[in-house]
């Protein structure tokens, strides 16, 4: 298949810059994407048709431009293409590597990522949408075409960026896709806002770890013809939770559904909680909707949380709401028990301190970044039936022993792990149990 710019076409930039069409990469709704080649470097070309083409959508976009990416996992448009002698326009942005994959890959069983990089994919993706948000922008069209990652590090890229509106700028014709679209824009009561792309998101987030859409249960299967009718049914005017803890009609239907069966019992309550508020009262009130450092809260004690079943190997979810009933833990792989080890709690951050487990920069001080760390699960070299925590901050710690006494923690020191005992870090404490 062939796009309308032909290979080798030479095109210049409004900055002056010329970009060669290497080749076309496909076309969606709005335009084609081609790969460009300018100065030895590749790059992604998307030119719109004639029809999305408008005067708004320029003006729009040199606004985006102007404003700047909130982060690096946005593919964000880097400068505008309005060559001479032609009467559409389009935009560079840089080029998605080959190695990313998208939900569709998910669902289709052609990615495979462990449940950690699941956890960083869903991070890194409310991580890029709440700096967007606080930006003053709203993105409008969040779905799972517009979201690629990498399988082997959860590093996200957020395509199809064009679309994205400021607080002062008028509503654009962008309403959403179906399925993702929240239910008052499905009824036409509502034009895309903050809220509305929380709930996009929380539609997305459940695809990522449940492989399955939050709405489609039996009402779903029962459907003969998926059309615009059964769609506004099913995803605005009569939405159902399919884990509705209060409505079970629209439970996963064995056979069709058996993706949300298998996956949902896996997680912890505290995820499913935020699952059930999500699409139960977040279906109908807009301001009750799960935020983005909500989600980043949950999973990143999700990340930290997870221990290998010794018998198979599968990665099992620490469940702080099995350990205060009083029940133990089990694969759900083997069905073979397991030990949870010490755990150090510092605020709402529980961190399981197995083998190599490290203290990331957020779970001390709360500040979403879990890229850098503080601290590192180390063994005694003297004993090695004695473990630590080694000191990798840039500041001392005190040690509190179960009696009291206090002992300083110098950078690159270990404090040894044991029930009871607490480390004061710069800001915050934190107590093993």
């Amino acid at each position: 298949m062939e796009g309308e710019l032909k290979t080798g076409t030479i095109l210049t930039s409004e900055s002056g810059t010329k970009y060669t069409i290497k080749s076309f990469l496909g076309a969606g709704g709005q335009g084609e994407v081609y790969d460009v080649e300018s100065g030895g470097r590749h790059y992604a070309l998307k030119w719109y048709f004639k029809p999305s083409a408008t005067a708004r959508q320029k003006k729009s976009l040199e606004t985006i431009i102007a404003k700047g990416a909130p982060d690096k996992s946005f593919l964000w448009p880097m400068e505008m293409v309005t060559p001479a002698g032609y009467d559409v326009f389009g935009y560079i942005m840089a080029l998605r590597p080959k190695n990313y994959k998208s939900i569709m890959d998910l669902m289709k069983n052609r990615a495979q990522p462990t449940f950690y990089v699941l956890c960083r994919t869903a991070y890194n993706a409310a991580k890029g949408y709440q700096k967007l948000h606080a930006m003053g922008a709203k993105y409008q069209d969040i779905s799972f075409g517009n979201l690629f990652f990498d399988e082997v590090t959860g590093d996200v890229l957020i395509c199809d960026n064009d679309n994205v509106s400021f607080e002062n700028s008028k509503p654009g014709d962008i309403l959403g896709t179906p399925g993702f679209m929240a239910p008052e824009i499905v009824r036409r009561e509502a034009k895309p806002s903050r809220n509305t792309d929380l709930y996009s998101l929380s539609v997305l987030l459940f695809y990522l770890f449940m492989v399955n859409h939050p709405l489609d249960g039996k009402q779903e299967a029962d459907i003969k013809c998926m059309d615009m009718v059964a769609r506004e049914k099913l995803y605005g005017f009569n939405p159902i939770f399919i884990f509705d803890p209060n409505n079970n009609t629209n439970r996963p239907v064995k056979g069709y559904h058996d993706n949300a069966l298998i996956y949902w019992p896996i997680y912890p309550q505290k995820l499913r909680d935020m699952f059930i508020k999500a699409f139960t009262e977040g279906l109908s009130k807009p301001n009750k909707r799960i935020t983005e450092p909500q989600w980043m809260d949950m999973i990143a004690n999700m990340m930290s949380g997870m221990v290998q079943c010794p018998k198979c190997g599968a990665r099992v979810f620490y469940d702080a709401d099995l350990e205060s009933k009083g029940a133990g833990h089990t694969c759900w792989n083997c069905q073979n028990p397991i030990q949870i080890p010490v755990k150090i709690k510092i605020g709402k951050n529980t961190v399981l301190l197995g083998q190599n487990s490290r203290l990331t920069h957020h779970h001390v001080y709360g500040d979403y970044d879990m890229d850098s760390f503080v601290g590192t699960v180390v063994q005694n070299p003297k004993n090695p039936a004695l473990w630590g925590i080694r000191n990798d901050d840039k500041v001392n710690w005190t040690y509190e022993k179960a009696d009291g006494t206090q002992i300083p923690i110098e950078v690159g020191k270990t404090a040894g792990i044991a029930p009871g005992v607490k480390i004061h870090f710069k800001d915050a404490v934190g107590e093993f149990n």
